[in-house]
């Protein structure tokens, strides 16, 4: 594994001899840039493993996506080799369809200190709640990205990260009725402590969240790329292209749904991505399984 393989596969060609936070903002938006959010191995037939020379080759070298027990664990490594003060944390997810966080730890996400200040870095959340800088790690203070406005709330020990909801235009809502707007207001997005987390502690969850039937990725094919001005998305056969803060603070939301002949094009030209199996798309509520 080579850090400047990695840099070449994201498309960073900066300097990264100091460890600032500019030089780590730089690095993250480079990689959810380049590093699209996806579980399409899950629906390709093939199993998502829990090694980091397996993500490098899969990232790297095939330029492939990942989800968070992938995506974080090469960005770690990445920030590590540079001298970064990294420490793996474990998360739970919200999960909207049942209004509570999950049960058991679902996400891995990173503690970066610089210069004794501590931030969150997560480069693998995907889809619209991913954000776009690390954030400091401090209660009830909004801080504004691109995407819109994240903050965390502290008690007891226990994190939690919500962002606040724009706005949503929709010109072409009758293409898929399916669409919900979301309403404006604070979304949760998950829960974590600050108890430092070994790679080895995602294992179970690693396999539980490829074969549960209950699980979000198995229920849905996803795959979400970060862009300079917002995020493309492809749920199943549904493509969503979203351009945040388009005007008035409220986000412009586009639409398709995809025949089956379009899907390897699409994914090649939206997200860079080549699979080598056929993938078979899916997209259910886990409230029906």
């Amino acid at each position: 594994m080579d850090i400047k393989e990695y840099f070449t596969r994201i498309s960073y060609w900066g300097s990264y001899d100091k460890r600032d936070l500019a030089t780590l903002t730089d690095i993250l938006q480079h990689h959810i840039r380049a590093v699209p959010f996806e579980n399409l191995s899950i629906h390709c037939g093939e199993s998502i493993e829990l090694d980091l020379e397996t993500a490098y080759n899969k990232i790297v070298r095939k330029k492939r996506g990942g989800w968070c027990m992938e995506n974080n664990q090469l960005l770690s490594w990445a920030l590590k080799t540079l001298g970064y003060n990294v420490t793996l944390l474990g998360a739970k997810v919200y999960v909207p369809e049942f209004s509570a966080y999950a049960d058991e730890m679902d996400h891995l996400l990173m503690k970066v200190v610089l210069d004794n200040k501590p931030y969150i870095v997560d480069g693998a959340f995907g889809m619209a709640c991913q954000m776009w800088q690390p954030m400091e790690l401090i209660s009830g203070k909004d801080q504004p990205q691109t995407p819109g406005v994240f903050r965390f709330l502290e008690d007891s020990g226990v994190w939690y990260l919500e962002k606040v909801k724009r706005k949503q235009c929709v010109p072409n809502q009758s293409i898929s009725t399916s669409h919900e707007l979301e309403k404006e207001g604070c979304r949760p997005i998950y829960l974590f402590t600050l108890q430092p987390r070994d790679i080895e502690e995602f294992r179970a969850c690693n396999t539980r969240l490829q074969t549960t039937r209950t699980s979000l990725f198995v229920a849905k094919s996803l795959c979400s790329l970060q862009t300079t001005s917002g995020i493309r998305t492809l749920v199943g056969w549904k493509l969503t292209e979203m351009t945040y803060n388009y005007k008035d603070n409220t986000d412009l939301v586009d639409i398709r749904i995809l025949a089956d002949e379009e899907m390897e094009k699409t994914l090649k030209e939206k997200f860079n991505i080549t699979l080598d199996k056929k993938l078979v798309p899916i997209n259910r509520s886990r409230l029906s399984l």
